[in-house]
């Protein structure tokens, strides 16, 4: 049977047929939906972890024990999982142990666009890369059979082009039932205990097992050569393989499923066949670069572009451009005289909590160091309350270096619930022992929103929907040794700004935990109704603007004494919140059924 799958379904299912039994992650667009797939199969257990080194050590754990098992992220939380990765290389595991890393070309969703090949080569681990959702699921297969025959793990490399793009699959049978602790744990201090008199032994192992992988690749069934005109020869990867399909058609093309180590048999026999050698790939020139070190003369970056997603038209102009395809390939474009559509940059939602914190955090003017998360988009106008924004859990490290660089004006950190349980308590932990006067501002809104509201070990609930204990973020604060924690209503103007002022005079660390479920899952305020803005009174001072909230806008009307528009509220888009009320010098904002008596 076939059914249309995006790659990341393509991928979970692929895990689920390849029996696969323990996976574990941390949400991250574009690798979200791989885990909320599997999580419902049958015979999986799955998780969410606070982070991506605890996801990888887990399912290091199950390979340890004998039981197929895969770790879920996007590129840079791999940045995270880096300790586990190299200690997973040097150990080798019982069973099958994959990584599956999501990259973002373009950086659609995230904050750089590392190549995660980078890593594989880094740590002496196979890479696999799909070119369509059907061998997004072949490959899981291929990938635990290489993790088992060479005793590695593998990272299978998807872009979000893969990720998020469907194609149809030929679904194959569901695994064989295995039955629970059928095997003992298998104890081998000399292979899995790494202190450094036996790390030093397995390094020379894994460096041996780096040359047999790379002797065997060139047989790998995915590394794929389709010669044709041996004038031009591509040798590619990933989805810029259907790319160069469509825009080559007569060239000579080696497609490389495994994009390390490099296949050096096949890529020398290839290379040999044609006249004109060029690499085409997305990011950095991996594949070019151990080309050169094998002595094989080709192009690559000095062609195609070294930043951002690799589209069907960039490779086509980079083409033209280099002489590799004459000027009229460039296909005829159909031209419709359309009106400029205004731009519509991301916006925090209509009745976002978070928006009260940045309202007042704005009217103190003060300096906040941000994090990776919705509240990100603070930093645009109208709002402009956003000041750095570097990695997951940055915020709170580097408002307690500013405190410590002796800066006059303090600084404030703001970070969500997810994002301070996966990398922000060690650095709050660090402010609290070398005492700074940091304020550190947790935005719990039960999620984690960004990604599509996964829970996390603060919602009381896991990922396949099991009541667990939620964490008590005062009493875990407190524990750390600070003091002063407060929890405020951000819907509370009067409440968060009061807090607010009241730890910046502190001159010990302080958090303020502002909590509030995310307008996306609690749409409406209980027992609240939409605003309208009342004719009579408004003045068109435009104060309400500068919330960015998009219920809000310029109505028809204008105030008779200035000739200013006055403002109106969508009741289709407005969630009740009364920020808008809160702000308005005049008093003209009221709920809709307080305004019609």
């Amino acid at each position: 049977m076939k059914k249309l799958l995006s790659g990341n379904e393509a991928l979970a299912r692929g895990a689920w047929e390849a029996g696969i039994r323990v996976a574990a992650g941390y949400p991250g667009t574009p690798s979200t939906e791989i885990l909320e797939t599997l999580a419902p199969m049958p015979g999986i257990y799955a998780e969410w972890c606070p982070n991506e080194k605890v996801a990888v050590d887990v399912a290091v754990g199950a390979a340890y024990a004998g039981v197929r098992s895969l770790a879920v992220m996007k590129h840079v939380g791999l940045n995270v999982a880096a300790d586990a990765l190299f200690y997973a290389s040097m150990t080798g595991m019982e069973a099958g142990m994959i990584l599956m890393v999501a990259d973002d070309p373009g950086m659609h969703s995230s904050q750089g666009e590392q190549d995660t090949r980078r890593y594989a080569k880094f740590a002496r681990v196979p890479c696999l890369e799909p070119s369509d959702s059907q061998e997004a699921k072949e490959m899981v297969r291929a990938a635990l059979e290489i993790s088992e025959r060479f005793d590695t793990p593998v990272l299978i490399r998807t872009t979000t082009r893969i990720s998020h793009s469907y194609g149809l699959v030929e679904l194959g049978p569901p695994p064989e039932p295995t039955a629970e602790g059928e095997r003992d744990y298998r104890i081998d201090s000399a292979k899995y205990v790494m202190v450094p008199a036996n790390a030093r032994k397995r390094h020379v192992v894994i460096e041996e097992r780096s040359r047999r992988i790379a002797a065997w690749a060139s047989s790998f069934p995915y590394n794929r050569v389709e010669m044709a005109d041996s004038h031009l020869g591509i040798i590619t990867h990933g989805v810029v393989y259907q790319y160069v399909k469509e825009i080559f058609p007569k060239a000579s093309v080696l497609r490389l499923g495994m994009t390390w180590p490099i296949p050096t048999e096949l890529v020398t026999s290839f290379a040999q066949q044609v006249e004109r050698l060029i690499v085409v790939e997305e990011l950095d020139p991996v594949i070019e670069e151990e080309l050169r070190l094998l002595g094989i003369a080709c192009e690559g970056k000095s062609i195609f572009p070294l930043v951002g997603e690799l589209t069907p038209e960039r490779i086509r102009k980079s083409a033209i451009a280099a002489g590799l395809l004459p000027t009229e390939a460039r296909p005829k474009r159909f031209s419709l005289s359309l009106p400029e559509l205004p731009p519509r940059p991301p916006i925090l939602c209509p009745g976002c909590p978070h928006r009260g914190i940045f309202t007042v955090l704005r009217k103190l003017k003060v300096v906040v160091n941000g994090d990776i998360g919705c509240y990100t988009l603070g930093f645009l106008p109208p709002l402009k309350a956003v000041h750095t924004t570097g990695c997951m859990g940055a915020s709170i490290g580097q408002a307690h270096g500013v405190a410590k660089a002796g800066i006059r004006q303090k600084h404030v950190a703001i970070i969500g619930d997810s994002t301070f349980l996966h990398s922000g308590i060690p650095a709050l932990l660090n402010v609290a022992y070398n005492q700074s006067d940091t304020v550190t501002i947790i935005l719990d809104n039960r999620t984690t929103a960004m990604t599509g509201h996964q829970d996390h070990p603060g919602t009381g609930q896991t990922l396949q929907k099991v009541k667990t204990r939620a964490v008590d973020l005062p009493q875990l604060i407190q524990a750390m040794g600070i003091e002063d924690v407060a929890v405020v209503d951000p819907y509370n103007l009067a409440e968060v700004e009061a807090a607010l002022r009241l730890s910046l005079e502190r001159e010990s660390p302080s958090v303020i935990i502002s909590r509030r479920e995310c307008v996306l899952l609690s749409p409406t305020r209980e027992g609240s109704s939409p605003y309208q803005v009342d004719p009579a009174k408004c003045t068109g001072c435009r104060l309400c603007l500068q919330l960015g909230c998009p219920a809000i806008f310029e109505g028809e009307t204008t105030w008779a004494d200035t000739g200013r528009p006055q403002m109106s509220i969508d009741p289709l888009l407005c969630t009740g919140c009364s920020i808008c009320a809160q702000v308005c010098p005049v008093g003209a904002i009221h709920p809709r059924e307080e305004a019609s008596r």
